[in-house]
């Protein structure tokens, strides 16, 4: 830069060559040894998580990048309600940006901008999921986490000293109810998939028919000595 301001010590000194001049160390992404020296010699596709300040709230985010512009983005966020609106925005904030651009761009939730923080060290440092993976991964890739039904793998418990534990969300899905033993010790569960009931229903399947054909068992179910609603009993 011409008009770079130099200090006046600084200007009266004499020069001195440098001898070594290191280089960036290789990453690993795609399948390939890469020395970065811009944000477009970044390509991957990686995962990061991130809380709020209050820690009430956390944010699951992925990124599929290709010569650093961000080209999807699944947002997946549990425990607040308004962090589900703030995830609807980054949605749209997001594809299109370089992952400097959007580490520099208000996410709208603590949560959020703090997974786009741990998932951009991620991707600079060669730490991605497709770091060895040759081209990496097309995009919609990321859709692949939610599996049938397009749903988030979501796991929610809820358990205390008095009564015991009580599942109320697996990956499975939905639970409906909970097998107990003699023991009154858990032993499986029954549960529906809502993205399948769901995607049933919307192609005009029954509701009754659909919810019967998307209620599954787990563990030894039809053992148990009693069943109970883990969300009423």
């Amino acid at each position: 830069m011409d008009n770079m301001q130099i200090t006046h010590e600084i200007e009266n000194q004499c020069c001195v060559r440098r001898g070594v001049k290191g280089s960036p160390a290789p990453i690993p992404q795609e399948g390939a040894w890469t020395k970065c020296k811009e944000i477009k010699d970044i390509s991957g596709l990686t995962h990061g998580c991130g809380c709020c300040a209050p820690q009430q709230g956390t944010c699951k985010l992925t990124l599929n990048v290709k010569e650093g512009v961000i080209q999807e983005a699944l947002v997946e966020t549990i425990g607040c309600s308004g962090m589900t609106h703030s995830a609807a925005m980054a949605g749209e904030i997001l594809p299109g940006k370089t992952i400097l651009e959007a580490l520099n761009t208000d996410l709208v939730c603590d949560a959020i901008n703090v997974a786009m923080r741990e998932l951009f060290l991620q991707i600079v440092y060669g730490r991605t999921q497709t770091a060895f993976s040759e081209g990496g991964l097309p995009i919609g890739a990321g859709l692949e986490d939610l599996g049938k039904g397009l749903c988030s793998m979501v796991g929610t418990i809820h358990s205390t000293k008095q009564k015991g534990v009580r599942y109320l969300s697996l990956t499975e899905g939905y639970i409906l109810k909970l097998a107990l033993d003699k023991n009154d010790e858990v032993i499986g569960y029954q549960f529906l998939h809502l993205g399948k009931f769901m995607d049933a229903v919307k192609k005009g399947t029954d509701i009754k028919e659909a919810y019967e054909k998307n209620i599954g068992t787990y563990g030894r179910f039809n053992d148990a000595a009693k069943y109970i609603d883990p969300r009423k009993e």
